[in-house]
């Protein structure tokens, strides 16, 4: 894949992973603020002309560090076989785990979908294969239980765009001094009650059946 980060010969694959481990290490544990060169070959134990060698600069290292969050995320996904009689309810586990992946780590799910990083965006021809390849099983799983002659890539997107919207105020609240007046208790077991009803109803509405 042509992009901004460098590609790897075999034998520097091993090295590129530790500087991606810290890098990750570093959004995690510190922050955005901490995600430089220098804070990550400081993390990786390592000097910042290796971090330059390897990836050709601040904006390479961080979309390599952006393909690894959905790499990540490819791999749960592939990780939940469907059965092989409940379409339905696989699409609803798929969600589950989403928002399960979400709320492992907010700082990873923020570098995917929003601009924590200033003046980052991601390599074009980078972020169109990654959601290609990262949501075409979810798109394949809506497919299996849409209505005939449905457009199930526009309905996955909608329910993704649903899923989206839930987790993302779930992790802002999460962030945020509780209110004891809001509309759902802040405790981890109202929000999932309210996550599920929430993708259930999107998919009713969507006709997956």
């Amino acid at each position: 894949m042509a992009t901004r980060h460098l590609s790897m010969r075999p034998a520097d694959q091993g090295s590129r992973e530790r500087f991606l481990d810290a890098a990750l290490s570093v959004l995690v544990k510190r922050g955005v603020p901490s995600l430089t060169v220098r804070g990550v070959a400081e993390a990786a134990g390592a000097s910042t002309i290796s971090v330059y060698a390897r990836f050709g600069g601040r904006a390479g290292l961080l979309d390599a560090l952006y393909e690894r969050t959905f790499d990540s995320l490819r791999e749960m996904l592939e990780s939940l076989p469907p059965s092989s009689s409940d379409g339905v309810a696989d699409v609803l586990h798929l969600a589950l785990e989403y928002r399960r992946f979400a709320r492992e780590s907010p700082a990873r799910y923020a570098l995917m979908f929003e601009r924590p990083v200033p003046g980052f965006d991601p390599d074009p021809a980078l972020r169109s294969a990654v959601l290609r390849t990262t949501f075409r099983m979810f798109v394949e799983r809506v497919q299996r239980v849409s209505p005939p002659g449905a457009d199930a890539q526009a309905a996955a997107y909608q329910l993704w765009t649903a899923m989206h919207g839930l987790v993302g105020a779930e992790l802002m609240l999460a962030s945020r001094t509780p209110l004891a007046e809001f509309f759902i208790p802040p405790t981890d077991e109202a929000n999932e009650a309210v996550y599920r009803q929430g993708v259930t109803a999107m998919m009713r509405g969507l006709g997956l059946r």
